[in-house]
């Protein structure tokens, strides 16, 4: 069975550590289901424009938004199916009811992965097969072999391997977050398909998080750490050759990824969670605050008042009627009160 060479460096505890508490604070989180999904889509289309751009595709963020919503854009077909065909990968490793989410990985999974990455992009003949010839990597602006994967012949011993070692027993002394960057990196490796491993590979990763509990809301998006420098990413992947097949610089990387993300978006939930006063006050009512209502309670809460003056300091380009509307909606739901008169009237959190 395949067995990773790493330690657990300073960097990687420190980093795991952060992921555990920002997932703690995600996790438990008292969101309303607005959120909650808007959240989730978010994710969806950052993973998805993320995980295709950083290969090549032209799209940007907006554009691969609207395919995503069956819009039409202007662009490559191949552009187009590559995003329409990623949503599609991800999508199905978020269905629970089926029997292989998060109970086990499996090679017809996997193979059914790859067929719907590359759909229309491949041979039928070639999408979900793994591949009968030796490939090579080259770097797309020097064309200099990078890397070589491993013999064909050998792929489905390696992919066999790798099955058994996701699927081994939890007794194993290793992390959900660092299985899932091995194998991220051992798929890499193997370069079983002869397109589209890169995406499939990132799939997996995760659906390892999800089968581990790990899928956090699903709320984020590792695609867009890896894109945002992909120099980096390549490099990181190449540090494990470098270092005789030690895994450690690449997980150090990629549990960097994970925390840097849950940060983000612990930093967002805190902001937006229902406090649990408010919610005491409405008699456990949803509350639906606007993005306005939102930024004027947290300013509340961390200066201790909003007066007039503070109108355009918060809202530079919004009339201050507009602003006092807002004041009165948080004042009818009690979450705020009014203290003075006129214009040197001071808004506080209600007690």
């Amino acid at each position: 069975m395949y067995s990773p060479k790493f330690s657990r460096s300073n960097k990687i505890l420190k980093n795991i550590g952060t992921i555990e508490a920002a997932r703690e604070v995600i996790d438990r989180a008292p969101l309303l289901p607005y959120y909650e999904k808007k959240f989730q889509e978010d994710a969806m289309v950052r993973s998805v424009h993320h995980g295709t751009h950083i290969e090549g595709n032209e799209l940007n963020l907006s554009q691969a938004e609207k395919v995503m919503m069956g819009e039409q854009v202007v662009a490559r077909e191949r552009d187009v199916q590559e995003i329409i065909n990623y949503r599609r990968a991800m999508e199905r490793i978020e269905n629970e009811d089926n029997p292989h989410i998060r109970k086990t990985l499996s090679e017809p999974l996997i193979k059914e992965l790859h067929a719907i990455t590359v759909h229309r992009l491949l041979e039928p003949e070639r999408a979900g097969n793994y591949r009968k010839t030796q490939v090579v990597i080259k770097n797309s602006q020097t064309g200099q072999i990078t890397f070589r994967p491993p013999l064909a012949i050998s792929v489905p011993y390696l992919m066999s391997d790798l099955v058994q070692f996701v699927n081994a027993s939890t007794d194993q002394d290793i992390h959900p977050v660092l299985k899932s960057g091995i194998v991220h990196y051992e798929f890499v490796r193997v370069h079983p398909f002869l397109d589209g491993n890169g995406r499939v590979a990132r799939c997996l990763a995760t659906f390892i998080l999800f089968q581990e509990g790990y899928d956090i809301r699903k709320f984020f998006s590792l695609e867009e750490y890896f894109d945002m420098d992909a120099a980096r990413y390549y490099e990181a992947l190449q540090s494990v050759e470098k270092q005789e097949g030690d895994l450690s610089t690449w997980l150090e990387y990629y549990t960097e990824g994970l925390a840097i993300e849950l940060s983000k978006i612990k930093a967002k939930v805190e902001r937006i969670s229902v406090d649990g006063k408010l919610k005491e006050k409405l008699g456990g009512a949803p509350l639906m605050l606007s993005e306005r209502q939102l930024r004027i309670v947290e300013y509340i809460q961390s200066t201790g008042y909003l007066q007039n003056n503070g109108f355009k300091q918060l809202f530079p380009f919004v009339s201050e009627d507009t602003v006092l509307n807002e004041l009165k909606e948080l004042i009818s739901h009690g979450i705020i009160r009014k203290t003075g008169k006129t214009k040197a009237a001071k808004y506080v959190m209600a007690q």
